[in-house]
């Protein structure tokens, strides 16, 4: 076994290569990179100048940097080495903790990662316990319920939950309870007077800003990882095992959780180090409604402003973590199941 997850770690290699070679050559095609950007911010800074108003079209204005000017800029950048050169010399930079620096905000990209962390884990940590705390138990309920009034009652309110969105959730939930309620604030982690609360009120006005975007994380998953326990211990409970053990006198309450309930949650384990990525990444889209400026957040400004070291540094993180993830899940399923034996 050992052997296996040393190979594993092997292929976190040039599986880390390939996918962060394939995002950095779709970063150097795209258009709209920070070159542009700067010549877009010069020409309407020249536009103004000239004593034009916010209407005159700013695609008219004269080239405002001289080709010296952008050859300084592309080299600055390192536009003007090749792809594969530009990108080994970004990985070595990466092989020694340089993420490098923002092209919009000029700040290291490591450093705004580290401030975001923090809230992104928050966020992540809770949605996992919530799901995996209540999701098990419900689950469990309802295999054994099956049919039940519980179970068709819980699957439709479930399964209008899973129709939804996260982040329509979050609109609806802003707009009844932070708008016509007024119960909620309308976004961010936590007041702009926090740090002088006490710790009574801090806890409280924390858990205000938490409880809406918390729901709209536990949404999306919630369904699945219920539907999930619920199948499998069905199957399981259907299985000859159970049946003999039942046959031979051991009540049904023990069959389900001495025997079923084990091999059940082999599923289960093998979507936990999946979610590690999840975890620390969180949602663009729903951080985006509640302005938390978590690492979904900024990825998702990083994005839309082109800003590549932060694109490629929040890959580098996801991807390790996915990779690593799924060594953890492989893990998960052979301390789950003694069958298993990776060779």
């Amino acid at each position: 076994m050992i052997a296996y997850f040393i190979r594993r770690l092997l292929l976190v290699i040039p599986t880390f290569i390939g996918i962060t070679i394939m995002v950095f050559a779709i970063t150097r095609f795209v258009p709209g990179g920070p070159i542009e950007r700067i010549i877009a911010d010069a020409r309407q800074m020249q536009s103004m100048g000239q004593g034009g108003g916010a209407g005159d079209s700013v695609a008219g204005a004269g080239q405002p940097l001289s080709e010296e000017q952008i050859d300084r800029l592309r080299h600055y950048y390192g536009f003007d080495k090749p792809l594969l050169e530009s990108y080994f010399s970004w990985l070595g930079k990466v092989l020694k903790g340089d993420l490098g620096r923002s092209t919009r905000y000029y700040d290291p990209v490591w450093q705004m990662i580290r401030e975001r962390i923090p809230i992104s884990l928050y966020f992540g940590v809770l949605t996992m316990v919530i799901v995996y705390g209540v999701c098990i138990p419900l689950g469990i309920a309802k295999a054994v319920r099956h049919k039940s009034g519980f179970d068709n009652i819980s699957s439709i309110v479930i399964f209008t939950g899973y129709a939804i969105p996260g982040w329509v959730a979050g609109v609806m939930l802003l707009v009844v309870f932070a708008s016509w309620v007024d119960l909620f604030p309308l976004g961010g982690l936590v007041s702009d007077g926090f740090d002088d609360l006490s710790f009574v009120e801090k806890a409280v006005d924390l858990f205000r800003h938490t409880l809406l975007p918390l729901l709209s994380y536990v949404l999306g998953s919630f369904t699945v990882m219920t539907l999930l326990m619920k199948n499998t211990l069905m199957d399981n409970l259907a299985s000859d095992y159970v049946r003999t053990a039942i046959a031979k006198g051991m009540s049904f309450k023990k069959a389900v959780f001495r025997h079923a309930l084990q091999n059940s949650l082999i599923p289960i384990a093998t979507h936990f180090g999946n979610n590690v990525s999840i975890i620390l990444t969180g949602s663009f889209l729903i951080e985006k409604v509640f302005n938390i400026n978590g690492m979904g957040l900024l990825g998702y400004e990083s994005v839309v402003d082109r800003d590549y070291p932060v694109v490629m540094g929040i890959l580098v993180i996801s991807s390790l973590l996915f990779m690593l993830g799924n060594i953890l899940s492989d893990l998960c399923v052979a301390l789950v199941d003694p069958r298993v034996r990776f060779k």
